[in-house]
């Protein structure tokens, strides 16, 4: 038995964990029937049980996992209980800017997380030689911001990667192909650090508007400004 339980939640770290809920309902006369929920976040889900919990009229209820694992409400507690303690509900912008005159490229990333029920806003930048081209810069921030990723021990959940860079987001999705081999080089870079940290990415593109803070941060380290600090934030 100790065996499953550890199954499932080593599991539940290599996946995006999202469940649908399954309880059987019984009136007063003994008459059944069975619910099938739409897949929801852990949280909700559970939220939502012990509400259904309440009415004394749950006979049965259970959860399935996107690798149709089985979960019981206990379980899934206390999956949130450990979760809790670690980095979860991140999501990274990032954006790079090349200089042609100087040759250098500023990198700039802001990464979103939430850890023992606060919620926080790190903030850094890079100055960096040797790329050739704004695209090269615009993974190279990527790459970058996933070693931050690393250093706060983020591994084995989903992650949303925010950018406005077309060429970096389309090629991540696979809906554009990938033609220069310096830009093959990075995308494989990148994928190969999602991969080992067991992250489930999630891209998003957004307009240059939408992603002015890591902008900002990559122009100021083109103006060799260098930006690096972790707030708390109060409001989401």
């Amino acid at each position: 038995m100790m065996g499953i339980i550890v199954y499932k939640f080593l599991n539940a770290r290599m996946i995006l964990l999202k469940v649908r809920i399954e309880f059987t309902y019984k009136t007063q006369k003994g008459t059944e029937t069975v619910f099938f929920s739409e897949e929801m976040e852990v949280a909700k889900a559970v939220l939502l049980a012990e509400d259904i919990e309440k009415t004394g009229r749950l006979k049965s209820i259970s959860f399935v996992d996107q690798q149709d694992t089985t979960w019981m409400l206990k379980e899934l507690k206390k999956y949130l209980k450990g979760v809790e303690t670690e980095p979860h509900n991140v999501t990274i912008y990032f954006d790079g800017g090349f200089d042609l005159g100087t040759k250098q490229s500023g990198l700039g990333c802001v990464i979103y997380y939430d850890q023992n029920g606060k919620s926080y806003r790190l903030r850094k930048n890079a100055l960096v030689d040797q790329l050739e081209t704004n695209n090269e810069a615009e993974y190279a921030a990527l790459n970058f911001a996933l070693q931050e990723v690393e250093s706060l021990a983020v591994h084995h959940l989903p992650i949303k990667i925010v950018g406005d860079s077309q060429v970096v987001i389309n090629q991540l999705k696979g809906e554009w192909p990938v033609y220069e081999e310096v830009l093959s080089s990075w995308a494989d870079r990148v994928d190969k650090k999602i991969a080992d940290l067991g992250l489930t990415p999630q891209y998003e593109l957004i307009t240059r508007k939408g992603n002015q803070e890591a902008d900002h941060l990559a122009s100021q380290a083109l103006k060799e400004i260098e930006i690096m600090g972790t707030i708390e934030r109060t409001e989401k």
